[in-house]
């Protein structure tokens, strides 16, 4: 009977020693993991992943990171564009944060191709692409770990905004640089030299009225078109449905808009102004009248027509809309 707190003894050593060496196993598989990613991402900002790779570095416990996914398809034969822009907006982001001096190894930035990885596509019911996922360090993605492409755009901008939400990193997007834009401006002032130098002696083309007021016309058209959100935002496009296959070039929200809807804005707004103009000059100028009357009929006939265009795409965006011209 001595002997029986001796065994018990042994007994609760061992029943102690068991989650201890599970804790340890644990951190050693986490430790591989995370030097495992912290090699890949030095050599590329990106982690290609196939589902093996997804599963065990992504899906399966222990973790202590976060990865950022994009689910893509990238291969010419899938013929999608705004899969190609998307990458490169998150190639920006995953440079910008690899190569920045907070860079840790709290979050990862890993691509799923679906070419090279259509389990993990079927595994979480994803039928369309680019898709961005975060996979958070602790639980399961919630419903804000995915981000909504079709409202925010995929500039790099917005998806830090994102990631900063959603993982507390702040990532300081830097863009690589661009000559494009003081290329432009070097030729307009060359230009500009140019036509001063070869008349120099008559500079009343600076104070042509026409010239000046078309250039000012063209700005607005393409603030008031959205442009300049276009620029900050960086939106498909358009959108093609993956079930039906239609191509919608209207987004159907008043919180966002496609490139081609920009366009499509461009051209109605042109098409009104253009009308204007020519109801002005119906009524100013010192034309015949059969001439006038045939300015005012066709101004009258493009302000009607485009307007009413414009105010269809204006009730697809705002549902509810009660009022209508023509269509």
């Amino acid at each position: 009977m001595a002997a029986l707190p001796g065994l018990a003894l042994l007994l609760l050593a061992a029943w102690g020693g068991l989650p201890a060496a599970g804790q340890k196993r644990k951190e050693m598989v986490l430790s591989e993991k995370v030097n495992q990613l912290m090699e890949w991402a030095s050599k590329r900002s990106v982690i290609r992943m196939n589902g093996d790779k997804f599963r065990r570095l992504v899906k399966a416990p222990p973790r202590n990171y976060s990865v950022i996914v994009m689910f893509t398809a990238l291969q010419p034969h899938r013929q999608c564009v705004v899969c190609k822009q998307a990458d490169e907006e998150y190639q920006i982001l995953a440079n910008s944060w690899r190569y920045s001096s907070a860079f840790t190894n709290k979050i990862f930035f890993a691509m799923v191709d679906f070419d090279e990885g259509s389990d993990v596509f079927q595994m979480l019911n994803m039928n369309s692409a680019p898709t961005f996922i975060n996979f958070p360090a602790k639980g399961k993605p919630k419903r804000g770990d995915t981000y909504e492409l079709q409202v925010r755009g995929f500039a790099a901008e917005q998806l830090a905004r994102w990631v900063a939400d959603r993982t507390d990193v702040n990532i300081r997007v830097i863009r690589p640089p661009n000559y494009a834009g003081p290329l432009m401006l070097g030729l307009l002032l060359a230009v500009v030299g140019g036509l001063v130098y070869l008349r120099g002696s008559n500079l009343d083309f600076l104070y042509n009225k026409t010239g000046w007021a078309f250039a000012a016309l063209c700005f607005v058209l393409a603030m008031t078109s959205g442009q300049m959100w276009n620029h900050i935002r960086g939106p498909p496009y358009a959108h093609k449905n993956p079930h039906t296959g239609q191509v919608n070039y209207i987004h159907g929200s008043s919180q966002a808009q496609f490139v081609a809807e920009t366009h499509i804005v461009l051209l109605f707004n042109g098409g009104v102004t253009l009308g204007m103009v020519l109801l002005h000059e119906a009524a100013t100028s010192d034309m015949d009248v059969g001439k006038r009357k045939i300015m005012c009929i066709a101004g009258i006939g493009l302000v009607v027509l485009f307007f009413s265009w414009l105010l269809s795409v204006f009730r697809s965006k705002y549902h509810g809309y009660p009022y209508r011209y023509i269509f």
